[in-house]
């Protein structure tokens, strides 16, 4: 442990080490996505796509272990050890900083197949990471505003094309696709915009959750259903990586996905938008309870 150094100088050897540590695994990794584009057949996919998602978990094993030898942070986590490893998985989680993606990651790395998330179509120009998340298939996903969206109708059917292309490759191996029902970080500032009716949460799109379960949901084993708080306030990813963060509360909850949910048209039919929209409101006040019993305790 480096406990006894001063926060900035753990935050750059956390940097630094986060930084190694990717460049060792993108060198396989790209070496592995560049096979897949010559040999582009199922049989081969078959055989790359787990070796590919192995580097990646030790990717994920490799941050976990810079973590512990930097940081002192209290994991206070339940729900997650008895989640069995076999199957598909949608997870959803609530979103205030970037520390989440490294939360999950470190605690269920392992625990359920590896994460695959939905990002925005800029995350691709990052330094390396965005040709990793290419190499993994992670669906980069265009964001539209409401004035585009309704002045072209067309646009929607990009984000559903991709969410369709991405669940059929997800649908060869186990995987857990990640969603974030929020679609955006929480601030202060957008809960007001929002005249959010939760404390804590800004309102829940079911959109992507819908595109995910009409395209795979036979597949699914269960919902996922996580809830990430931050007792001394939500944390930057500097002050996380400096080993600033006190302690982080995880809560998992395995679901079941009701069959229905499965099978309609989120963008035909509004009777089916209202429900699907009313259960994930009905997650979502249980969710912001939750985190108020937790910050409470």
């Amino acid at each position: 442990m480096l406990s006894f150094l001063p926060p900035l100088l753990r935050g750059v050897i956390a940097f630094l080490l986060l930084v190694l540590n990717t460049l060792v695994c993108c060198v396989p990794l790209f070496a592995l996505a560049l096979l897949k584009l010559v040999l582009p057949w199922r049989a081969a996919r078959l055989r790359i796509d787990p070796i590919i998602n192995a580097i990646a978990t030790q990717w994920i094993a490799g941050n976990s272990a810079w973590m512990r030898l930097t940081q002192t942070t209290r994991w206070d986590v339940e729900g997650v050890a008895e989640l069995p490893y076999a199957g598909w998985y949608l997870v959803q989680a609530n979103h205030q900083s970037w520390v989440d993606i490294f939360a999950l990651q470190h605690t269920l790395n392992r625990r359920i197949p590896m994460l695959k998330f939905f990002l925005k179509q800029e995350l691709i120009y990052v330094p390396v990471m965005g040709l990793a998340w290419w190499a993994l298939e992670f669906p980069f996903m265009k964001r539209h505003s409401e004035a585009a969206l309704r002045a072209n109708p067309a646009l929607r059917e990009q984000d559903r094309e991709t969410t369709r292309r991405a669940c059929a490759k997800f649908s060869l191996v186990p995987t857990s696709v990640m969603n974030f029902p929020e679609g955006t970080r929480f601030t202060l500032s957008k809960h007001a915009a929002q005249a959010s009716p939760y404390r804590h949460l800004l309102k829940p799109k079911a959109g992507a959750l819908a595109l995910s379960l009409h395209a795979m949901g036979e597949k699914f084993d269960s919902l996922i259903d996580v809830t990430i708080v931050y007792p001394h306030g939500r944390p930057t990813f500097w002050r996380f990586i400096c080993g600033q963060v006190p302690s982080i509360v995880l809560r998992a909850h395995r679901r079941a996905i009701p069959p229905a949910f499965c099978q309609g048209d989120y963008a035909a039919d509004p009777a089916f938008r209202a429900e699907l929209q009313g259960w994930l409101s009905e997650l979502w006040a249980e969710k912001d309870a939750e985190i108020e019993q937790l910050l409470q305790r």
